[in-house]
């Protein structure tokens, strides 16, 4: 039997939870967690929000789900022009799933819908990077590239054109931290002129890539070079900010920091705060105009479809994240986290970038500063930080294989978005008690 990969084997034996409040979660023991990364970079809003868990259980007193295909409902009204309003231009229309993947799903099918529609179905094809998680749904396991995590599926995937990472601490081959953005955008032109362009669909890309890289931001014009690329050929942007969006890099939409609008765009984890499962795909007026006149609807959809106490999960938590001001509070914690985190690990020579946006923050651990050369990937140091945070009070995300798929170690802290100032510091402080101690054991320094 094939061996199972080492995060999947550590699941097996977890310790229970059975409440939450604020940033901590507390297990059948009494032990008490940080919640350093808000679970996988879901809970923005930490846990046993008692506003948002009224607003559910009200909806849930009047009717818990009017099937979207025959009723509207006002959470979901409500929603949708809090979206529209949060993501600006042009971005208005949507489909509400129950989660990343399915919001992932639903770009793909969106995109395939529009070019059918305007006469072009023979662009049947995508284009994605590698470094990329877009989520477990075949469609979207066939654009990602995350080989742990798609390998035992290949061969059964949509055609997906993998093109280099875009990451400015490691740069493509013949590029620096500065020319990364530009060179990784000319590779991408490359391959739509060698594929065909009337072959080609849409291109997908995280703008803070996530799991499979660790909060890596776009380089420098990148997204810039990447829009003007994908309209002159035809071929539909798509951002996936299922991770780095609603707000968790600081803007609520992650894009808007490079000054660009795709023409659809994933959401899902921010959005209702992990209170109930929820996602959107969004599209632009042009994009809906043409396949609302060519098919009269979006043709994806499911049986949950803009579910009625999700709907209202997700109005109750962006009203708090209105009104409270927390996307401006995210902004600004960036420098302060990445600081507290250069102070907390000052002289921890294995630490080789600490990167991010927003509450979304990684450390990258190398075995090498100046080559950046990755630990040995049998050492699993990312697993070994994990357990340790845990041992310490803290979740934190750590994952492997962000270099190649095999080798790399990072570790990803996504704090809820009202955490305050003494919670991110104990973070900081537990992340970096909980690194140095795993590399003191290992004798690695």
């Amino acid at each position: 039997m094939t061996a199972q990969p080492a995060s999947i084997q550590a699941t097996n034996q977890l310790p229970k939870v059975v409440r939450g409040k604020g940033s901590y979660v507390y297990d059948t023991t009494g032990k008490q967690y940080i919640d350093g990364s808000g679970g996988p970079a879901v809970y923005c809003l930490g846990h046993a929000n008692a506003e948002v868990n009224a607003a559910i259980t009200a909806q849930l007193g009047q009717i818990a789900h009017g099937y979207r295909y025959n009723f509207t409902t006002d959470a979901l009204e409500e929603l949708t022009e809090i979206i529209r309003t949060n993501c600006g231009g042009t971005l208005r229309e949507m489909v509400f799933v129950t989660g990343g993947s399915e919001a992932v799903e639903s770009c793909l099918k969106i995109a395939l819908q529009y070019q059918t529609a305007i006469g072009q179905k023979a662009r049947r094809r995508f284009i994605s990077r590698q470094r990329s998680w877009h989520g477990n749904t075949l469609g979207a396991l066939g654009v990602s590239g995350f080989a742990e995590r798609t390998a035992a599926f290949e061969g059964a995937f949509i055609p997906s054109i993998k093109v280099s990472s875009a990451n400015a601490y490691r740069p493509i081959s013949g590029a620096t931290a500065e020319t990364a953005g530009a060179a990784c955008a000319a590779e991408l032109e490359a391959a739509i002129l060698r594929e065909g362009p009337e072959t080609i669909a849409a291109f997908i890309f995280e703008p803070v890539v996530g799991a499979a890289g660790g909060c890596v931001p776009a380089p420098d014009g990148y997204a810039k070079a990447v829009r003007e690329i994908c309209t002159r050929h035809g071929i539909l942007m798509i951002a996936d900010e299922v991770m780095c969006g609603a707000a968790r890099c600081g803007p609520w939409r992650a894009l808007e920091r490079d000054g660009v609008e795709p023409d659809i765009l994933a959401i899902a984890k921010g959005l209702a705060g992990g209170y109930q499962p929820l996602g959107a795909a969004i599209c632009t007026t042009a994009v809906y105009q043409a396949l609302h006149t060519a098919h009269g609807a979006f043709q994806t959809g499911h049986t949950f479809t803009g579910h009625t106490a999700a709907c209202a999960a997700g109005v109750a938590v962006q009203n708090i994240v209105a009104r409270e001001g927390l996307v401006a509070r995210v902004m600004a914690n960036e420098s302060r986290i990445k600081g507290w985190l250069g102070d907390a690990l000052q002289g921890v020579e294995a630490i080789g970038d600490i990167r991010g946006r927003g509450h979304f923050i990684a450390l990258e651990l190398v075995a090498n500063r100046l080559t950046k050369q990755p630990f040995d990937p049998a050492l699993q140091l990312f697993m070994k930080i994990r357990a340790r945070a845990m041992a310490n009070g803290l979740i934190c995300y750590p994952v492997g294989g962000n270099v190649d798929g095999f080798s790399g170690d990072i570790v990803i802290l996504a704090p809820p978005y009202n955490a305050t100032d003494a919670e991110l510091q104990e973070i900081v402080t537990k992340t970096a008690q909980s690194v140095r101690q795993v590399l003191a054991a290992e004798r690695l320094g």
